[in-house]
This record gives structure tokens, sequence and C-alpha cells, in this order.
């Protein structure tokens, strides 16, 4: 747009004085031109008058501005932390799936913004190169943004998304912010630090992972047929399945089984890979199911879960 507009008034400039030469038939002042009369000077009584026109002086071209001081180039620096810090803050405090995609587009434009922003600027001699290298990851965190996926929002949920994409940013970031700090500028002081993210770790297969109150005499014994590790929540009928009884978990092709269950339940079941015990969620290929039976109390039950069809329907449910 900016480029567009600055065309439109070099035409209109070219055109104005195009119009003003005597090529186009304009006449020409001259004594012969009967229709001309000649200039003539009128009387006047102050003395300090001078008929001699005074001739426009030429302006003097203005030099363009010199680098930035350092404290000059480190307010810049302050400036672009804080404008940063409304989309960052927006990110780590996301409610929903579309809010979230919202903090991602809103950051993406405002990354995109200050790095062409950092283009205008002379920063000192000893900052170019530097300047350079956070304008140009400034513009790689906004492709990383735009390029997002919020599948995995179903694995780990908001939160894990969400803090995953901090985590990107800094890393992204973080080579132009050590190198803008080599010089003493400080930058970056905006940046989230939500911690490193917890190693996957695969449970053992039976591991208990949750258990709650009550229980009971009831038991059940799990066949895992798949391919993939299975985490299964044995919930009371009416609960969440985010507040299980049990949750146990089974690797593929294995069997476990659980003890002391009591009242009615249900059996929620989550697949995937990677495990991540702190938020007890699969990383990645996550899927949530859950039996459309239910379980009566005091009964040994058992289930298979298997790739065929079986002769207990599951059906798919929000992530857990």
């Amino acid at each position: 747009m900016r480029r567009s507009l600055s065309i439109s008034a070099a035409v209109v400039a070219l055109a104005l004085v195009a119009g003003c030469g005597g090529s186009d038939g304009k006449k020409t002042l001259s004594s012969t031109d009967p229709t001309t009369t000649a200039p003539t000077t009128a009387p006047t009584s102050d003395p300090t008058f001078d008929p001699t026109p005074t001739p426009t002086p030429t302006p003097t071209p203005t030099a363009p501005a010199g680098p930035l001081t350092q404290a000059q180039y480190q307010t810049a620096l302050i400036r672009l932390d804080q404008r940063l810090a409304g989309d960052i803050n927006a990110l780590g405090t996301v409610k929903t799936e579309d809010s979230l995609n919202a903090a991602m587009e809103n950051l993406t434009q405002t990354l995109t913004a200050e790095s062409i922003a950092l283009g205008s600027l002379k920063p000192p001699a000893r900052a170019v190169v530097a300047n350079r290298v956070l304008q140009l990851r400034l513009k790689a965190a906004a492709a990383n943004l735009a390029a997002g996926d919020t599948d995995d929002v179903g694995c780990g949920g908001l939160a894990y998304v969400s803090q995953s994409l901090q985590r990107q940013l800094n890393t992204t970031l973080s080579v132009a912010v050590a190198q803008l700090r080599s010089l003493g500028l400080i930058v970056g002081r905006t940046l989230p630090d939500v911690g490193p993210e917890a190693a996957d770790t695969r449970p053992s297969n039976g591991d208990i992972l949750v258990r709650n109150a009550p229980s009971g005499p009831a038991t059940l014994l799990i066949k895992n047929g798949k391919s993939s590790d299975v985490a299964i929540a044995i919930v009371n009928t009416g609960k969440s399945p985010s507040k299980p009884q049990v949750l146990v978990y089974v690797q593929a092709k294995k069997t476990t089984k659980v003890y002391r269950i009591g009242g009615t339940y249900e059996l929620y079941f989550k697949t995937g890979k990677a495990w991540n015990p702190k938020r007890r969620q699969f990383s990645s290929d996550c899927a949530f199911s859950k039996f459309d039976s239910s379980f009566a109390k005091n009964k040994a039950w058992e289930i298979e879960l298997q790739a065929t069809v079986g002769n207990v329907t599951a059906s798919n449910v929000d992530p857990f």
C-alpha cells in the first residue's frame, strides 16, 4: 500500500511539471507581443524599497539521520518488548480453542510488524548484525506460529499446546536475545518462561497412575489387543473422566488386572504415543473413547480392546 501511494504521487508531480513548460504552446512573454505590457516599477516614498526581486533561497538538503545511540536503541528494544507483552500474555491464558487460535493469529501479526519495524532502524554500528539477527528471528517466529497446528489440543489440552508454543517462541528468539545481551543490550524480558517440558516416560504395564476412593471387591481384567498403549479410566457413574476412581496403564498387546473397584462405573480409555507422566497424557496420535455400557458394582468383569468389532460398542469422547 505504501509503495502504491508513492508511485501515484510521482505521476502527479510529473504531470504538473510538464504543464509548466513552453513546449505545450503557451506563449512566452516578449517585447514584440502586443498583448503584453512591459512591467513597470511603481514609485515609492520608502527609501528602503528595493525593486529588485528577492531570489528564492535554494533548500539545503537534509542529511539522513545517523545511527541511534546505544541508549536510543535500547529504548527501541524496550518498546518492542512492551508491544509483544500483551499478545504473549494472551497466548498463555487461553481458555478455549477459539481463543488459542485468536492469540496465535494476533501474536503472528505483531511479530511480523516488529520484524519490519526493526528493518527501518539504524542501530549503533556494533549492533547492526545483532539487529538483523533479531529481525530475522522475529520473522521466523511469526512463520512458526502461522504454520502452527492445534491438533495436539486433543492430546495435552490447551495448556499443553499453549506452553509448547511459548517454548518454541523462546527457542526461536534465544540466539538473537543472547547476541544483543552480549553487547550490553537487553531484550526479551517479556518472553514467557514456562519451564522445560517433562520427558516422556512409558509406564510399566499395569501401573496404577491414579487411585481415589471408593474401593470395593470388584475386579476388572483388561486385555489390550491393540498395537498402541492405552490408559483406562475407571470412573464412577456420573463423575468426570478427569477424576477417575482408577487410572491404569496397559501396554500394547499386554494384559493386566485391576482390583478393589467400588460402585457402579464406566470405562473411558485414551490411546496414543509418548506418554507424559506430568500431564498424564499422550503427546501425539491421541484418541479418546468410552464404552457405551456401564459396569455393575461388586462384579468381576473382563474387557478386551481390539482392532476388530467386538460385542461391546464404544463412542468417541472429548479429551480427558
